[in-house]
């Protein structure tokens, strides 16, 4: 049989289709690239953010016997060779060439008798001709010897960082003796400076550039810095007293990463980290030290969190989009229904009627699928399965639909329905399963609040599956309540005088049975726009308020030493400057304990004032001896700190942080009038000011912003892609909601212009038309939305506790979802908008009919 002719007649039914198609082909198969992109790109920036010393593999020797000592660069570099050898294949395209070896001493003592205990440590770095220069005295060269109480002992010539010539008090030309038992000659030939200090290596030589102070709890106070020997210092460099340790570095280059090789990467790392192991002799014994399995693991439970949210939002937009493209199949198919019914009836088998409908639907969706699926590769991200199947399941489901369709219409040929006035009980099994499938869903629902979090990093079916069964319970609800308010509805109008309203509802409640497939639309594309609307809105609530979190004030400006009055008093003049708090923050000592927590002095009330209208709330004190303890401090009643000057204090509570200071460990806050003078080296601003003029101001300081940290968190891939994938499918989820209502309303166009043709003839109005056709829409939408919007905002507290969503948020469980009405009241809006203007334009239409053909075609 040949496909229907008369199809040409209804071409924008077919051009409709082609439509909704092509636009859901390059959403399935285009969205999932951009979000697998934006997650590569998250994984590398992540990387790349984050030190070297955590990203890189470290492989570091100690040697226990002479034997496995090291004494030259060529050595080094074939362990260096080595070690690359036995990298796993899914690990090399991480690691970049080059890299780095050193050899460092660790806690070398100068035999000295003083107050404070120095350590100068040896060092040597294979690239360190290239990270540093020599500002004064020479590089070092080759070792010599020398006598010291009867034995002879290395000389080694070193250089030292700047730094420790003013703290450690190390000057060119000095000798100093280092060891306790075991002596070795230091030489300080040299002074030299980083190249580069911010460079990613000397996160892995951070003791060369700086010299470290430690305040043991039982201990006078220790400096530690590390020198800088030649590659002829080798030689004298030995491991007699057990402080010598070698260290290759192969540095990690992340621009190569993707987030579809996490989990392999995290197994090449422990594989290669058992390789390292068993690599040790009985001279010298081996590991691999990293940060990378953990900056993996969390970038994982990130990933995790956000491919929950987006494949839920996404699942249902896909779900949503075969609806209303079966709704439209559906629409195509009753186009048809009278020729093919009249094939069949003149002889055409079950099976050629078929295949005429399927081929007419294959033909229409199957170019627009291709179009869409090669639309898609314009977006960049990599070429996912689904990328593939997408499309291909679009056109699978287009033309099932039309099949089933059409083997229920034409089983037998010139059947006669009228659903239309026969209310059909559904059976017991039926109510059964559905009361089953509410029951289930519920239950879903407050497990997975008692439950929580998965506390793993791999997508967890169950958040998966219970948005899903709780729309199709109150799909279900909806479906199986509705009749009865419009039942009751169409008794009220049966009593009154006015023909229009009852008319309207009677044909309402004829076509029920063909509004189940618009409320199966409507309600997921309502609920999950309003669900994606408002987790977008809470985490951008939560963005800011980490934002505040994390600086505490509008601006805050932090010194590493004292700020000067005077220098305060220029930024409290300064143009722009409205309100300004001083705080003094440093560690200070309990005197009971003899720990060393952290302490911040600030004037609460002017701290207040600078944060007027700011989302994050200040403690209070009570008094001027009183402070507020960290919970690691807590259970305190009195005790003594030792800062500026002893103080005795009384603890009033405990405090989780100081926003803009400290958010764990061991701190304390304090009132400012506990200080003897009043120092600060932090100010609190409010005002209109740039960054750089307070910079200018004060030169030594350094200065935050809240907007700048807003725009932080806002900057980062997996953030950026989760908030906008939010924004597009709620468009693109009440676009197709509209589209459904539109869809529904043509569908019963042939039927209900017959009717107010008919009526028309009785005298029936444009005016009182309209009213009807309103009537007859109405109440899918009434029955639809508030059930919808509901749900929508109901998701987020069901899924709260199963989906950490403060990866995108600052860090900070987003835990405000408060749902605004923009969203709800612009979705109910546009439906009630599409409808009246559904009714204005089938009026229209059905102006134009001759009445004396609706009076004699139609059902007799």
């Amino acid at each position: 049989m040949r496909i229907p002719l008369g199809v040409r007649a209804y071409a924008g039914t077919p051009a409709l289709l082609v439509v909704l198609t092509a636009v859901a082909c390059l959403l399935v198969a285009g969205l999932p690239r951009t979000m697998q992109a934006s997650f590569d790109e998250a994984l590398r920036r992540s990387l790349a953010e984050a030190d070297a010393v955590r990203t890189d593999l470290t492989v570091t020797g100690a040697p226990a016997l002479p034997a496995g000592e090291l004494h030259s660069r060529a050595q080094f570099e074939g362990g260096d060779l080595h070690w690359r050898r036995l990298l796993p294949a899914a690990l090399r395209p991480l690691i970049a060439p080059g890299g780095h070896i050193s050899a460092k001493t660790y806690r070398t003592p100068v035999n000295e008798t003083s107050g404070i205990r120095r350590f100068v440590n040896l060092g040597w770095l294979s690239d360190a001709a290239r990270r540093v220069d020599w500002v004064r005295g020479r590089a070092p060269g080759g070792p010599s010897t020398m006598r010291y109480r009867g034995a002879t002992i290395p000389v080694i010539e070193v250089g030292v960082v700047a730094e420790a010539e003013a703290r450690m008090g190390l000057r060119v030309g000095q000798t100093r003796m280092l060891g306790d038992s075991v002596h070795t000659a230091v030489k300080i030939v040299g002074v030299f400076r980083a190249r580069d200090p911010a460079g990613r290596s000397w996160s892995h030589d951070a003791d060369v550039l700086h010299v470290t102070r430690i305040v043991p709890a039982d201990g006078p106070e220790e400096l530690h810095i590390t020198t800088l020997m030649s590659d002829d210092g080798l030689s004298a460099l030995s491991n007699k007293a057990r402080t010598l340790t070698y260290r290759w570095v192969l540095p990690l280059d992340g621009r190569a990463a993707s987030a579809l090789d996490v989990p392999g990467v995290e197994a090449a790392a422990a594989e290669f980290q058992r390789q390292v192991d068993v690599q040790g002799t009985g001279t010298t014994s081996y590991r691999m030290v990293t940060g990378l399995p953990q900056l993996l693991a969390g970038f994982l439970a990130a990933m995790s969190a956000a491919q929950t949210v987006m494949y839920l939002v996404l699942g249902g937009l896909f779900a949503v989009a075969l609806g209303v493209i079966a709704l439209a199949g559906r629409l195509l198919t009753d186009r048809m229904e009278r020729t093919l019914a009249l094939a069949r009836a003149r002889g055409a088998s079950l099976w050629q009627v078929v295949a005429s409908g399927a081929a007419l639907t294959a033909l229409t969706v199957g170019p627009a699928a291709l179009a869409g699926y090669a639309l898609s590769f314009l977006l960049p991200g990599p070429v996912l399965p689904i990328v593939h199947l997408g499309p291909a399941v679009v056109v699978v489901v287009a033309v099932a639909f039309a099949v089933a369709r059409l083997v229920l219409a034409h089983r037998a040929p010139l059947r006669e329905r009228r659903a239309d006035l026969v209310a059909v009980r559904p059976s017991a099994r039926r109510v059964t399963g559905e009361a089953l499938a509410v029951v289930l869903a519920l239950a879903g629902a407050y497990a997975l609040r008692a439950r929580g979090q998965s506390g793993t990093g791999q997508q967890d079916p169950f958040l998966l599956l219970i948005p899903v069964a709780l729309t199709l319970a109150a799909a279900l609800i909806t479906l199986r309540c509705h009749p009865y308010p419009l039942r009751l509805l169409v008794r009220l109008a049966a009593r009154g005088r006015a023909a229009v309203p009852f008319l309207g509802l009677v044909r309402a409640a004829r076509e029920r049975s063909a509004g189940a497939l618009p409320v199966l639309i409507l309600l997921p594309a309502l609920s999950l726009s309003v669900f994606a609307a408002v987790v977008h809105d809470g985490i951008t609530t939560t963005q800011r308020l980490a934002s505040w979190q994390k600086v505490g004030a509008p601006i805050k400006l932090t010194s590493a030493g004292n700020i000067p009055p005077d220098a305060v008093e220029r930024v409290r003049r300064a143009p722009g400057v409205e309100q300004v708090a001083l705080a003094l923050t440093g560690r200070v000592q309990l005197g009971a304990t003899g720990e060393w927590p952290y302490a911040v002095a600030v004037d609460l009330a002017q701290w207040r004032r600078v944060n007027a209208g700011a989302p994050i709330s200040l403690p209070a004190l009570s008094g001027g001896t009183s402070a507020l303890l960290s919970p690691a401090l807590g259970g305190q009643g009195v005790l003594e700190i030792r800062w500026l000057s002893p103080v005795r204090l009384t603890a009033q509570g405990v405090i989780d942080a100081v926003p803009g200071f400290y958010a764990g460990g061991q701190f304390l806050l304090v009132s400012r009038e506990v200080l003897p003078w009043p120092a600060a080296n932090t100010l609190l601003i409010r005002g209109d000011i740039s960054p750089a003029e307070l910079a200018r101001l004060v030169p030594s300081a350094t200065v935050e912003t809240q907007e700048a940290a807003l725009e932080a968190i806002r900057a980062d891939p997996l953030t950026g892609t989760v908030r906008t994938t939010m924004v597009v499918v709620t468009v693109a989820l009440g676009a197709y909601a509209l589209v459904a209502i539109v869809l529904s309303l043509v569908a019963g166009a042939a039927g209900r212009a017959r009717a107010v043709s008919l009526l028309r003839t009785l005298g029936l109005s444009d005016r009182q038309a309209r009213r009807l056709t309103l009537l007859e829409l109405l109440p899918v939408v009434l029955a639809t939305a508030p059930v919808g919007v509901a749900l929508g905002m109901g998701l987020p507290a069901a899924l709260g506790p199963g989906v950490d969503m403060s990866a995108f948020a600052g860090g900070l469980p987003v835990a405000d979802h408060t749902p605004g009405l923009l969203t709800p009241v612009a979705l109910s809006a546009g439906l009630g908008l599409c409808a009246v203007l559904g009714a204005y334009a089938h009026t229209a239409m059905s102006r134009r009919r001759n009445l004396d053909a609706a009076l004699r075609v139609g059902d007799p």
